[in-house]
């Protein structure tokens, strides 16, 4: 859990920007959302194996870029 000690003399809007810097950092938003909506095996393992298609794809890119130079 992601918490902010406020100093003495601090604005509270730089406090929430340290706080808002913090939860994204740790991912907490995104483990939440993961969590939010419940995905069937088979729709998870589809899902996972376009995640490795697309990072494939983008290494491969990549690999051609770093050819011409």
């Amino acid at each position: 859990m992601a918490f902010v000690v406020v100093d003495e003399g601090e604005s509270i809007e730089v406090a929430l920007k340290r706080f808002k810097r913090k939860v994204q950092q740790e991912a907490i938003i995104k483990e939440i959302k993961k969590h939010s909506v419940y995905f069937k095996p088979g729709e998870k393992r589809r899902m996972k194996d376009a995640q490795a298609r697309k990072r494939m794809r983008r290494r491969l890119r990549r690999e051609r870029e770093f050819e011409y130079y």
